[in-house]
């Protein structure tokens, strides 16, 4: 079995290792295609299909975790795939609260994506966890990508202190019965919060200094106390 495949992207035809994604491929080519779950340190696991492309099977597939095939077409920028974005982006700010999320927002603007599609969808509702000193958790701007999670289990941190919460609709990011994060396995390493997209996870300095807060009180809101030596 050979070790490459050769496949046409956009018209272009590429020789790539085998196991290749076309995501990995198409940059080869310097062929963008948007994504907002993946993440380039962490495994790819196509949630948020918007690197969704068109490659010859029934239904599209996700550019991020799909390998090159000998002979694939593939086409990353038709009008059916286009489509298909502009809706999950729809689908996105029908439910979920993107002011803080300058990439989903870019991303909006140049698919001609309509916030207001759908107005009966059910925004996602969340109070803010403000339960330890160095960051906020604002589930109301979350969009399920699951970049938290991963970083702070195998891929990166191995604390294993966020997963998935309830099902469906309600899916949320959560810890093990609802603890705050200082009853958690949480490090506070702050890689969570590097990962993010938006401004679900945000570093309490700075939405203090956002809110106008004075820096010296900031130091004194969310320095790290010490416990006493006996």
């Amino acid at each position: 079995m050979s070790e490459t495949v050769t496949l046409t992207i956009n018209g272009r035809s590429i020789t790539v290792p085998r196991q290749t994604t076309i995501l990995d491929a198409a940059r080869q080519l310097g062929i963008d295609i948007p994504v907002i779950c993946y993440h380039p340190h962490l495994i790819a696991n196509g949630l948020c299909r918007v690197c969704s492309v068109e490659a010859g099977g029934r239904t599209q597939a996700a550019a991020c975790v799909t390998a090159c095939a000998e002979g694939m077409v593939v086409q990353t920028d038709s009008d059916n795939v286009r489509h298909g974005r502009r809706t999950i982006l729809e689908m996105l700010a029908a439910t979920v609260n993107l002011a803080e999320a300058p990439e989903i927002l870019a991303l909006i603007a140049e698919y001609g994506a309509d916030a207001a599609r759908f107005p009966d969808a059910v925004p996602r509702e969340s109070p803010i966890h403000d339960d330890n000193p160095f960051y906020l958790r604002d589930y109301n701007q979350c969009i399920n990508c699951w970049r938290c999670v991963q970083v702070c289990a195998n891929d990166a941190q191995f604390a294993f202190a966020l997963n998935f919460d309830h099902r469906g609709y309600f899916t949320t990011i959560g810890t093990f019965m609802g603890d705050g994060m200082m009853d958690t396995t949480c490090v506070f390493c702050g890689q969570c919060v590097g990962v993010c997209p938006t401004g679900a996870l945000k570093p309490k300095r700075q939405a203090l200094l956002e809110q106008g807060v004075d820096p010296d009180d900031i130091f004194y809101q969310t320095r790290q106390k010490r416990k006493r030596k006996p």
